[in-house]
């Protein structure tokens, strides 16, 4: 079974933490695998001084449900201690936040791609303490989709944003620890940081393999399903297409009203693409777009994890959608996770090459063969920061 690096460090590193003040970032999915919080855990230890409390986005206990909402400042009704948020006022700890720690913790579950802003949080954490001379302790956590596939295109700088910061592909294939040692040395996150492994993880593990409890690690993000098909399939926020949000199965789930099912599926199994199946079907999202209105699309059904390409069957997606959807088609007008001049669907992809690509009518391998040279250079440098390897 594998231990978490929240569970290696209170079992085996906790000298890390004697004899300072210590501060975590977490949120619901902090938990060790009988299900008990980072927090509860640290605050209750004899041996560490937890001082603060700190959330990304949606929430250090999951205050937040829906997408891009911002949260408050307040006290946690467990511990009393302080709880400041990363996703409000500012997304980066300020010196206030601070001022009782000496030894940030990071302790959330990312889901393997680049879109995910909880990572970027991270950064900015490292960056705080860089600039105030705190030490910070990146806990490991599975990455839940393997860590051995890549794929999509490496950010373009003109693209940053809280869906991108650094050039990463959309699908990194890294753990939380291993982002931290990416950006620290590649992209000049610079400060003291620690991080501490996992054990018995190894790359080509799915979460579903670990031994470990689910937690949603957010809202959106129910299953281990959404998030295989996730790196994909967040592409849709950048359009008016539904992307499943306001269902039980968000992400899996993706439909417009202009969308015939039947019509939509036979185009896509014309591309015959690896891993995927897809089922016609009809909802009504009962929240986010088209709430309320009846509207057609797809299931997506992946059959073979290893075949399937998320990225490419996320573009394949939105193809199909503009080509049935004519003018009623639209991409999505900023602003977007902070983002208020370019397109959102420029910054999911992390440059406007793609949806050019789109707009011209250029096939799935035109685009595809656009991103491999970048790809197979950020594999190359991914290289020196793993710290698992292929069993």
């Amino acid at each position: 079974m594998v231990r978490t690096g929240l569970e290696v460090l209170l079992a085996d590193r906790l000298e890390l933490l004697q004899g300072k003040r210590v501060g975590v970032v977490a949120n619901p999915s902090s938990v060790n695998a009988s299900l008990e919080h980072a927090v509860d855990l640290l605050y209750r230890h004899p041996d560490v001084r937890l001082t603060t409390i700190m959330g990304p986005q949606h929430g250090a206990r999951g205050e937040t449900q829906d997408n891009m909402i911002e949260w408050e400042d307040y006290r946690d009704p467990v511990t009393r201690l302080p709880v400041y948020s990363l996703y409000g006022k500012t997304r980066k700890p300020t010196p206030e936040m601070l001022k009782d720690v000496d030894l940030l913790i990071f302790d959330v579950q990312d889901v393997g791609a680049r879109y995910y802003t909880f990572v970027y949080t991270m950064t900015l954490a490292m960056q705080a303490c860089g600039e105030l001379g705190l030490e910070m302790v990146v806990l490991d956590r599975p990455n839940p989709i393997g860590g051995s596939q890549i794929e999509g295109p490496v950010l373009d700088p003109d693209y940053r944003s809280f869906v991108g910061l650094f050039p990463l592909a959309i699908r990194h294939g890294l753990t939380v620890a291993e982002l931290a040692r990416y950006f620290s040395a590649e992209c000049g996150v610079a400060c003291r940081l620690e991080v501490v492994p996992m054990t018995g993880w190894h790359r080509e593990m799915y979460f579903d393999e670990t031994g470990l409890p689910w937690i949603m690690p957010s809202p959106n993000i129910p299953t281990l399903d959404s998030a295989v098909v996730y790196p994909g399939l967040c592409l849709l926020e950048g359009t008016n297409v539904s992307e499943g949000r306001g269902t039980t199965r968000p992400f899996e789930l993706s439909g417009a009203p202009w969308v015939d099912p039947n019509t939509l599926v036979k185009m896509l199994e014309r591309l015959d693409l690896p891993g995927v199946t897809f089922r016609p079907v009809h909802y009504i999202p009962t929240f986010h777009k088209w709430s309320g209105t009846m509207i057609g699309g797809l299931q997506i059904h992946v059959t073979d994890r290893g075949a399937f390409r998320p990225f490419l069957t996320g573009v394949a997606l939105i193809k199909a959608y503009r080509e049935l959807g004519g003018e009623q088609f639209r991409w999505k007008d900023p602003p977007y996770e902070y983002e208020y001049e370019k397109w959102p669907i420029d910054i999911l992809f992390g440059n406007a090459t793609i949806r050019q690509q789109i707009e011209r009518g250029d096939s799935l391998e035109q685009i595809e063969a656009g991103w491999q040279q970048e790809l197979n250079t950020f594999a190359e440098k991914r290289e020196k920061y793993l710290l698992y390897r292929v069993t």
